[in-house]
């Protein structure tokens, strides 16, 4: 099968939880011998930040403007089996209407990402630009990275035939326990891109630990954090952590938190890529609460839950050999339930049946 992608970045993780995200999924779609290329459009802030240049098995097409591209597009969609169409794609409405118009024997995908943001942004009465105007009714499938009501809500608003969730998951390759660093060593670490929306939680459940606990180390990796953060003394920054060193940055960790952004939180059922991440590299993860978190990790046993800075300082205080069991757990369950290669054996039958229905 031969799948066209047109995406957000696959080339750069810099301040988004895509690439990742992509780089998992194709790799193990590859790995079961499909052809994969993907279309992304070279911007500045990821070229300077680019971190993979070339993905065995699969092709990454760069390109400047879509009119020089568009061509090549055509073809490699004319060609293709399933032609996918992502959120914050620069170019989604313009992939999306070649794939219908000149190439109607691919099956025709959309692939939200971002779901509870996308319909945030509905509900706020925003223009989305990355959805066409007609919404995705002429898709043949719609996948979410949410699940829950967010599946309703894509039929609802936005008229979907037919949604799946796709969650995120891990490549346990790339993610595995690794050798502490000395840099990274922390009691409590988090990493990922600075967000408003996280903020108020990351005070309570980092921040505020922090400033309890002065005679402990807080490590904090990501990009876009303000000047005006509330920096703490026992506070260590680390600008952007690039994905080969996620897994000494966890594995240096005696403990790492999980912020879910707010509209994800409030929709539920939408796991982050980094959740997956430390829990397959066997770090215990403290994670805000959100409806659904126990579908993917058993509270107690496979992961921690705090709403407040008292019980954050309290998972703090667990016997080492409580957080490390706790650790332990939370890798076979990701090993055994969300890895890319179970989201890649998930995403293949539901085109399966995407393209049975369609015949």
């Amino acid at each position: 099968m031969k799948l066209v992608i047109f995406g957000l970045t696959l080339s750069s993780s810099w301040g988004n939880g895509h690439a990742t995200l992509w780089r998992g999924l194709i790799r193990a779609l590859t790995r079961r011998n499909h052809d994969v290329v993907f279309f992304e459009r070279d911007v500045p802030y990821y070229a300077e930040h680019r971190d993979l240049a070339e993905l065995p098995g699969a092709s990454l097409v760069l390109y400047r403007e879509w009119p020089q591209i568009a061509a090549r597009a055509r073809s490699e969609a004319q060609q293709a089996d399933v032609a996918v169409v992502t959120s914050y794609c620069p170019d989604a409405k313009s992939a999306a209407a070649l794939v219908r118009t000149d190439a109607p024997a691919a099956l025709c995908v959309f692939y939200d990402l971002d779901t509870p943001v996308t319909l945030a942004r509905l509900e706020a009465g925003e223009t989305v630009d990355y959805l066409p105007a007609e919404g995705l009714r002429d898709f043949d499938l719609v996948l979410s990275y949410a699940g829950g009501t967010a599946l309703e809500a894509l039929r609802e608003r936005l008229g979907a035939r037919r949604v799946a969730a796709l969650y995120g998951h891990v490549d346990p390759d790339a993610h595995r326990p690794a050798p502490r660093e000395e840099r990274f060593s922390a009691d409590l670490s988090y990493l990922g891109t600075y967000a408003p929306d996280r903020q108020p939680a990351l005070e309570t459940l980092f921040v505020e630990p922090a400033r309890r606990r002065p005679a402990q180390r807080f490590v904090l990796g990501g990009s876009g954090y303000p000047p005006d953060f509330p920096w703490a003394g026992n506070i260590w920054f680390v600008r952007h952590v690039a994905p080969p060193e996620h897994p000494p940055f966890y594995s240096s960790s005696r403990l790492t938190l999980n912020v879910t952004r707010r509209d994800m939180a409030a929709m539920g059922f939408c796991p982050s890529g980094r959740l997956f991440e430390a829990a397959a590299c066997a770090t215990p993860v403290l994670s805000d609460a959100w409806d659904g978190i126990d579908r993917f990790f058993t509270p107690g046993e496979e992961i921690l839950l705090a709403g407040s800075a008292e019980e954050a300082t309290a998972a703090l205080d667990l016997p080492p050999d409580e957080l490390a069991r706790i650790g332990r757990a939370a890798r076979e369950r990701a090993l055994a339930e969300h890895t890319s290669d179970c989201r890649a054996a998930r995403m293949l039958s539901l085109l399966d049946q995407a393209a049975s229905r369609g015949t």
